[in-house]
């Protein structure tokens, strides 16, 4: 696995070091954080700390009670939620949901708005779940959040120098469809000195995240470079990133071609036939999966 340069690393450090809005995580989703980490924690703890913020308790039962969860009858509760989906699955939704308000910001150009970007994010998501359920390695909840934070990085161009995060799009160019022209990442890093990997994986070390959604970020477009025993989750989201890109539903303009290497679904095990039929589903039910953290 390669490391950053110190030249990169410096660039991300001094960005992350100057914003704010974005660098900072919401108090409650810092005390779930907290939970995920200590064993020892229990669904009343989650349940206390969730219900202090009415809005986020309202945005979990929005995702629990959504068609791709499947549950018997409508979820009133956190409790109750916990119960049916287990507390990993709560405590992963409940770091999701918090993270909407990270995604406000205007629109750059006609290629690129925060709102559109959380779009995105919301379907890979919602592939990257049935991915992991697909291949039966106990990594659901995980790919969710793991899915719905890997363009982070971007979010951290924007927040940071809106003016090169303009200069970077009107590089990569896009067409009617949203369709890059040239490499995002090369134009990143042309102009920012990192690309949104670098920046991603570095805030989420910054927030004392599990190293392995730090993988995710910084590897969603390179699994393979991850050591072996590391690669899961990142692989499942590059894959989640590319059906997301072919629903043409949200931001797609950092993949060129959304073709998946094979060498990736060899990792995962991932037939031919059960990537097309999650493709399907993705692309059929993408402009829902897109407003489950609305």
């Amino acid at each position: 696995m390669s490391a950053l340069t110190q030249e990169r690393e410096q660039v991300v450090t001094n960005a992350i070091r100057e914003i704010s809005h974005i660098a900072t995580l919401p108090e409650v989703t810092v005390k779930v954080v907290e939970l995920v980490e200590n064993p020892k924690s229990t669904a009343q703890d989650l349940n206390k700390v969730i219900s202090t913020d009415p809005a986020l308790c309202s945005r979990i039962l929005k995702v629990v009670n959504s068609s791709f969860y499947g549950l018997p009858g409508q979820i009133g509760s956190i409790n109750r939620a916990i119960v049916m989906l287990g507390l990993n699955a709560v405590k992963n939704i409940a770091i999701a949901a918090s993270m909407a308000k990270l995604f406000r910001g205007g629109e750059i150009g006609p290629s690129f708005s925060g709102r559109e970007l959380w779009a995105h994010c919301n379907v890979t998501a919602a592939g990257a779940k049935l991915i992991a359920t697909s291949i039966k390695m106990g990594l659901t909840d995980e790919a969710f959040l793991g899915g719905l934070i890997h363009d982070l990085g971007l979010m951290v161009e924007m927040q940071y120098d809106r003016n090169k995060l303009q200069e970077v799009l009107r590089q990569v160019g896009q067409d009617a469809k949203g369709v890059p022209a040239t490499d995002m990442l090369a134009c990143e890093l042309a102009v920012y000195g990192a690309d949104h990997q670098d920046f991603g994986s570095v805030l989420c070390e910054k927030w004392k995240f599990p190293k392995s959604f730090s993988n995710v970020c910084g590897y969603h477009h390179r699994p393979l470079e991850l050591p072996h025993d590391q690669r899961q989750l990142a692989a499942i989201v590059y894959v989640a990133d590319r059906l997301a890109a072919e629903s043409g539903v949200g931001f797609r303009g950092d993949l060129v071609s959304t073709m998946i290497e094979p060498d990736v679904l060899d990792f995962l095990k991932l037939s031919s036939e059960k990537l097309a039929e999650i493709g399907n589903t993705v692309k059929a039910q993408a402009k829902e999966m897109a407003n489950t953290l609305g």
